[in-house]
């Protein structure tokens, strides 16, 4: 039952409109919410961001009362606590707040101001001829089912993954290489029940969209009247003498693929681990490898992440890692994977085209992803792009097939964001593909609703703390950076001409939200404002949304 507890150290609502403050909520031990005004209403509500708990005190509020997350981007609604972008997917908890006898109280039940978070409206009993299917189990996936079911939408509801698991949190497997699937998924068996959201575990075949039918590997078949395709993408390997031979040589996208690679490093570690690829998995998996284990990166470009960063940031990234002992050969091509001498089904060490042998116990690849579209190659009602994916519009309905969606990795889309005008782009980003799940399921609920522009948000893990925003998918010509670079404290923005269309930073927070915020509302300062030291910080933001 809600109580009511007093504030502490505060006697009146005085917070100016767009302030946000964390206050102490008496008698509830390290109990504490956010108090924001937003258009003369001061609001409470949770302290923290839901998705990895960050304060929500060092976040950016905006005049119409989005409260974005410094660390990921996650945005709420002060006015409902409400999910407005990913990755979040419980809303905050509100509170009602006011002023008695020359204090300030809140209103509220201890355990869900301790919790920082409420649950989300899901319950449902399924019913009528509305079915939706959704092809895959990711990101894409978890967001659109859920974001159904908050928005009303009372039909059908079935996933077909062919992950042994349910949804799960996918950074967490290259970040960190977390192996228990009960500390990745996002939501309990009980969840998805209660919320009348059938789980297959099978691997779709083919699709008739005619008929309306998804067809599996077991031989079942799946009718629906809406069909969201968000398979995700398929790690690349390498075609390349012994890397189809030798075991102990790893891709990593699911749990089994961390599985397999912590067997394989063994509980003692000190093993020889060569990673291919300078890309986010292979960095991420190198810092997460480090500790114990003789890690070494080979990477075709100068410096890491250099054709998506630039050389300069991709250095610190490289200097960052090296810290923790782990060794580059950057500018180095493979030539192939040779048998361990002790073992020769396994592999013993990796080739350079340079003569250069490194020992490896074990490989990773981290070289790219393709479209997981296997099961629409063949399929004469839908045709491919050349990289495999499928063309959608603004609203992610597929091009032709009215009904049917693709997000997430697979999905090519129109691109408004700062650099973008409209065209065509396949991002592969976590939050871009919950987003994207999250509209689409605003436009199967409500289908006159324009759904809301989002600008992609990226993070990795790097020895430090990656933010990312905006998309370089026309390139970029000219880099600014501020801060202090040598210390691995910085804020760089990617130009075309003078537009900004990206920003990366480290230790700069929030300055990847509020430039996430100012691309929405198109008006990022320019690169030469920013060469001159202008600070996204000191940039006010305008209620109007120009994307």
């Amino acid at each position: 039952m809600a109580q009511e507890y007093k504030i502490k150290g505060l006697s009146a609502l005085d917070l100016k409109n767009g302030e946000k403050r964390e206050v102490e909520v008496e008698g509830i031990e390290n109990g504490k919410v956010l108090l924001a005004r937003v258009g003369g209403t001061t609001h409470a509500m949770s302290s923290n961001c839901t998705h990895y708990g960050a304060p929500l005190k060092l976040g950016v509020l905006t005049p119409e009362g989005r409260l974005t997350c410094a660390w990921h981007g996650a945005c709420f609604n002060v006015g409902t606590g409400d999910v407005e972008d990913a990755p979040a997917l419980d809303p905050l908890a509100k509170f009602d707040v006011y002023e008695k006898s020359g204090a300030v109280y809140i209103k509220g039940e201890e355990a869900t101001i301790k919790a920082s978070r409420r649950n989300p409206n899901v319950k449902c009993a399924a019913q009528g001829q509305e079915k939706v299917v959704v092809v895959g189990g990711g990101s894409g996936a978890m967001g659109a089912v859920q974001a159904l079911r908050e928005q009303g939408f009372k039909g059908g509801i079935t996933i077909i993954s062919k992950e042994p698991n349910l949804p799960i949190d996918r950074t967490k497997l290259s970040k960190a290489l977390i192996a228990d699937k009960s500390k990745v998924e996002w939501r309990s068996q009980e969840w998805f029940d209660s919320a009348s959201i059938a789980t297959v575990s099978d691997e779709v075949k083919s699709i008739d969209f005619k008929s309306k039918s998804v067809s599996t590997k077991s031989g079942k078949s799946y009718t629906y009247t809406k069909l969201i395709l968000a398979s995700g993408g398929t790690p690349k390997a390498l075609p390349l003498p012994g890397f189809k031979e030798l075991s102990n040589i790893f891709l990593l996208r699911t749990i089994p693929d961390v599985q397999a690679i912590l067997g394989a490093v063994g509980e003692k570690k000190g093993k020889n681990v060569v990673i291919i690829g300078s890309s986010f998995i292979g960095m991420e998996v190198a810092n997460a490898l480090s500790s114990n284990n003789s890690v070494t990166v080979v990477g075709m470009e100068e410096a890491p992440l250099e054709r998506v960063m630039g050389s300069e940031v991709g250095k610190i990234f490289q200097k960052l890692i090296s810290k923790n002992g782990v060794k580059f050969h950057m500018g180095a091509s493979v030539d192939s994977a040779k048998a361990s001498s002790d073992d020769g089904s396994k592999v013993g060490s990796v080739s350079l085209k340079d003569g250069t042998s490194l020992p490896a116990d074990l490989v990773v690849l981290g070289v790219g992803v393709t479209p997981a579209t296997e099961y629409l190659q063949e399929n004469g009602a839908l045709q491919l792009e050349k990289d495999g994916s499928v063309k959608t519009k603004e609203t992610f309905e597929v091009e032709g097939q009215p009904g049917v969606y693709a997000i997430g990795d697979i999905a090519t889309y129109p691109y408004h964001g700062p650099g973008g005008n409209g065209s065509l782009t396949r991002i592969e980003h976590w939050n871009v593909a919950q987003n994207a799940g999250r509209s689409v399921a605003a436009s199967i609920a409500k289908p006159h609703v324009a759904p809301k522009a989002f600008i992609p948000v990226f993070w990795s893990a790097m020895g430090s703390q990656l933010r990312y925003c905006g998309n370089t998918l026309n390139g970029w010509d000219d880099m600014v950076l501020q801060g202090q670079p040598e210390e691995a404290k910085f804020a760089a923005f990617y130009g075309k001409g003078e537009t900004v269309v990206a920003v990366a930073s480290m230790q700069m927070d929030p300055v990847m939200s509020q430039s996430a915020e100012l691309m929405r509302r198109s008006k990022m300062p320019s690169l030469s404002e920013l060469r001159n030291g202008k600070s996204v910080l000191d940039v006010g933001l305008p209620s109007e949304v120009k994307i």
